[in-house]
């Protein structure tokens, strides 16, 4: 996606040459115009997939999330919480997830009373890096029997891994900027996919 690989030129920042950080645009100041362009371009890539909710993982996916639930007849979008709440039911699916940009696992829950066994879920997220936080989501997919139709991320580092982690789950992932590598502080962009 032409848009978003121009925008991570422009204003991403690659640290220690593993993290790129795309704060001013995806995951704390959101540039709403860019995520109707990401909206659009996963309603094409899954266009031909019958989806009943979006799934996702606090706190990041969530705003790109609920933007391309827009795109699929605004269907409903339930997210993962990282943290125990009162106000969380007690009867939730539960898995745990290594973050690796905060080097903590976390255990994600999400309520029994927004999935189920009818459901054909789709599971977006910002990021995939190791593949740790679609795997939770798949996992917690998996325990209420739904089915994951695909895994759509905005941006992949494939230097990282994750992709192989989900396809042997056999769920298709699609991401819409691949990165090659962040060597030297640079970003390199895979062409082949």
């Amino acid at each position: 996606m032409k848009a978003l690989k121009d925008k991570i030129i422009a204003e991403g920042t690659v640290i220690r040459g593993e993290i790129l950080k795309v704060d001013s645009f995806l995951n704390h100041q959101i540039d709403i115009k860019l995520f109707n362009e990401i909206g659009k371009e996963f309603k094409e890539r899954f266009a031909n997939q019958e989806i009943t909710r979006i799934l996702t993982v606090e706190a990041s996916g969530i705003g790109i999330a609920c933007i391309v639930a827009q795109y699929f007849d605004n269907i409903p979008v339930v997210f993962a919480k990282k943290h125990e709440a009162t106000n969380l039911d007690s009867d939730t699916y539960e898995a745990d997830v290594f973050s690796f940009t905060k080097n903590k696992t976390y255990k994600v829950r999400t309520s029994k009373k927004y999935i189920n066994s009818k459901d054909k879920i789709l599971i977006i997220d910002d990021f995939l890096a190791n593949g740790n936080a679609a795997l939770g989501l798949i996992e917690i997919v998996r325990q209420a029997k739904a089915e994951v139709v695909g895994v759509g991320i905005v941006i992949e580092k494939a230097f990282q891994n994750g992709r192989s982690f989900i396809e042997k789950e056999g769920v298709r992932v699609e991401s819409l900027a691949i990165i090659e590598s962040l060597e030297g502080n640079e970003v390199a962009f895979q062409t082949s996919r």
